[in-house]
C-alpha cells in the first residue's frame, strides 16, 4: 500500500511558516516547509484539513490558528455534517479544521485525529486513473466528484473538483502559477495531470499526530 509521509509546503519565509504550524496546530513532521520563490496568485487548487473528535478540540485550534496570524475564511460553525471552520495561513496555506461530532463527549483537548490533503483536479476520474496506474489504491468513489485514496502514513490523499473545492473552502476558483507544495511518499518521483509534484520520502520520518 502506498505511504504518503508528508506534504512539503513551499513558502517566502521558512522560519515563519515552521512557527506557525508550532503554535496553531503543534504540527510537525506530517507537514513540512521549504523556501520557495515559485510565483503563484490566488487559489493553489488544495487544501489541508485536520479532523478532530469534537468541537471544543476544533475551536482551540481554529483560536490558535487566528492567534498565530492566519486570517478566518469561513468562521466555525455548526452544520448538518457537523461544526467546523476554514483559515488561510500568513504563508497562503488553506486550512480546514473539522469534526463530525457536533457535541463534546468528553474534556477538551487538542488531539489531531487525521491531517487530509485534498488535491483540485481539472478533470477526478483523469487523475484517478493516473494515481491507480501507479499504484495508488482507491478507497473510496464518488464518480468524477471525490476519490479517496488507500494511502497509508500520516497523511490521507483525496481528490475532488477543482471548483467544488474552492467552494468548500469558501475562496475564489482563481489562481496561477505554481501549487507550492509536494507530496513525500512511496509511490515514485513524478508530476501528477494538475501539476502536483510527488517526491521520495526524507529518511527520517516523525509520524507523530498529537498536536501539543
Amino acid at each position: 500500500m502506498t505511504t504518503l509521509h508528508s506534504v512539503v509546503l513551499e513558502v517566502a519565509d521558512r522560519a515563519s511558516a515552521e512557527r506557525f504550524l508550532t503554535d496553531a496546530f503543534g504540527l510537525s513532521g506530517q507537514v513540512r516547509v521549504r523556501e520557495s520563490s515559485a510565483e503563484t496568485t490566488g487559489f493553489r487548487d488544495f487544501t489541508l484539513s485536520l479532523t478532530v473528535a469534537q468541537p471544543s478540540t476544533v475551536s482551540s485550534l481554529f483560536e490558535t490558528a487566528v492567534d498565530a496570524g492566519a486570517t478566518v475564511v469561513k468562521p466555525v460553525t455548526k452544520s448538518l455534517w457537523g461544526y467546523g471552520g476554514v483559515v488561510q495561513a500568513p504563508d497562503g496555506t488553506i486550512w480546514k479544521v473539522a469534526t463530525s461530532a457536533k457535541k463534546d463527549t468528553g474534556p477538551a483537548t487538542r488531539a489531531i485525529d487525521s491531517v487530509v490533503l485534498l488535491l483540485g483536479c481539472a478533470d477526478v476520474a483523469v487523475s484517478k486513473k493516473f494515481y491507480v496506474d501507479h499504484g495508488v489504491a482507491v478507497a473510496r468513489s464518488f464518480g468524477r466528484k471525490y476519490v479517496e485514496f488507500a494511502t497509508t502514513g500520516p497523511i490521507k490523499l483525496g481528490l475532488y473538483g477543482r471548483k467544488a473545492l474552492a467552494k468548500d473552502a469558501g475562496v475564489p476558483i482563481d489562481g496561477s502559477g505554481s501549487h507550492r507544495i509536494a507530496l513525500s511518499g512511496d509511490a515514485g518521483n513524478f508530476v501528477d495531470p494538475d501539476g502536483f509534484v510527488w517526491e521520495p520520502m526524507p529518511a527520517t520520518v516523525d509520524g507523530d499526530l498529537t498536536s501539543r
